[in-house]
């Protein structure tokens, strides 16, 4: 893995804290991006209903209630918009493409089209950097705060480690520009690796 801690001290965060957090931060980062990074192939999201859906094998239902989700996201664009701030993700996705990350595709392609900046990566271009194991979650916040996810043996996000560094944070954001720069636009790996096949498609 990169050095991007640098033996840089940390606070743990519990979930509901780190959420109160960031959003706190969020709040205050007028003009400055946010850039997150997701590696791991599956988590457990037990308080949105979509997610609860896609685990009982509702399929359609699925669907239906991320739809509902159209009006939150168009106000997420809206106040981003206005404040000069821009979402950016990084999602890496193996293949064969698994019944979870199929079924969060769905949302990614939902987050862009509100504005959300997402692109996909294979495995193949993290692997140089993941000779002691995988790269962690990350999430950065205005000029000096990132996060590192960490989730318990189910997948269930349990906190987070929270850097508040300067340097640290702009190392976080320019590792992720680079996976970003070779990434894929979220809209066309769907449209050409899962929309036809729905979330039960084979890969």
């Amino acid at each position: 893995m990169p050095d991007l801690f640098r033996g840089i001290a940390s606070e743990f965060l519990a979930a509901d804290a780190m959420h109160a957090d960031y959003e706190r931060r969020f709040a205050a980062a007028d003009g400055l991006d946010s850039w997150k990074l997701e590696r791991r192939q599956h988590f457990r999201d037990p308080q949105f209903a979509s997610w609860v859906a896609f685990d009982r094998g509702e399929w359609a239902q699925a669907l239906r209630l991320l739809e509902r989700e159209r009006p939150s996201l168009a106000e997420l664009q809206q106040e981003t918009a206005a404040r000069g701030v821009d979402l950016y993700r990084v999602r890496v996705v193996q293949e064969p493409i698994v019944p979870y990350l199929r079924w969060e595709l769905h949302l990614l392609a939902l987050r862009a089209e509100y504005g959300e900046k997402i692109r996909v990566i294979g495995p193949e271009v993290v692997e140089p950097y993941e000779s002691d194991g995988e790269l962690p979650e990350l999430l950065t916040v205005g000029r000096d705060t990132v996060y590192e996810f960490a989730y318990d043996e189910t997948g269930t996000l349990s906190g987070a480690h929270r850097y508040e560094d300067r340097e640290t944070c702009t190392r976080c954001t320019d590792f992720m520009t680079e996976l970003y720069a070779v990434g894929e636009d979220v809209a066309s790996f769907f449209a050409r690796r899962v929309a036809t096949a729905g979330l039960q498609g084979k890969a």
